[in-house]
């Protein structure tokens, strides 16, 4: 074979190598964008939130995305993203990120202050268009809150969810004094938010026991 023909075959073997990890990386990363509802005595939770984010922060991998953002009164804007990082190939790198997210999680749970309105559809659209820009394989939003929106007059969320090849999680979802008084109020809202979700193409979950959380991420 002549020197220029075996230069062009390992040209061309090299890349459809290059490109076939490509595609079974990008199937294998995972992208989470996790949303704390801080509406209300809802922040009292928020120590447990702070232990769900470092068991994903122990879990994820190089090239793997995680965010974190607040649930307030209008949550559509990257303003209420915490703190948000893909991961560095380099472990060194990758810990001291992790280090940093800790730290910044942290001081905010600390210093956060209770919104006085609950804008779920906001933080979730944002979620959509951060993880859709950043275009992981994986695609799951996790949701910390008992998942009653209560919106701030003038606002507008009645709008479809696009979460074809989102998972979304709803986390600790802790029951009201209401919910208490009639059950059916729970298993509404429950069942209201996983009919949008589906009927948006996306798979529903609920965990309220923290030990399931792990089966449900998936991170194999």
């Amino acid at each position: 074979m002549k020197p220029t023909k075996l230069l062009i075959l390992i040209m061309v073997v090299a890349l459809a190598v290059v490109s076939g990890c490509s595609r079974h990386n990008k199937a294998r990363d995972h992208g989470v964008y996790m949303l704390l509802d801080t509406s209300g005595t809802y922040t009292e939770q928020l120590t447990d939130a702070q232990r769900i984010i470092n068991y994903i922060l122990s879990e994820l991998e190089p090239g793997d995305t995680f965010a974190v953002a607040r649930i307030d009164t209008g949550s559509f804007s990257g303003k209420d993203i915490v703190h948000r990082q893909t991961f560095d190939t380099r472990p060194s790198q990758a810990n001291a990120q992790r280090r940093k997210f800790r730290e910044t999680i942290d001081t905010f749970v600390k210093e956060v202050k209770p919104s006085s309105y609950t804008d779920i559809t906001g933080g979730i659209l944002q979620a959509i268009e951060h993880l859709n820009e950043v275009g992981p394989g994986n695609k799951t939003i996790l949701i910390f809150s008992d998942m009653k929106e209560d919106l701030k007059e003038g606002y507008v969320r009645d709008i479809p969810l696009q979460l074809d090849g989102f998972n979304v999680v709803a986390l600790n979802v802790i029951k009201l004094s209401s919910d208490n008084v009639d059950p059916r109020k729970y298993m509404n809202r429950l069942e209201a938010w996983q009919n949008r979700v589906e009927s948006g193409g996306g798979q529903w979950k609920m965990v309220n026991d923290m030990e399931r959380l792990e089966s449900v991420m998936d991170f194999d």
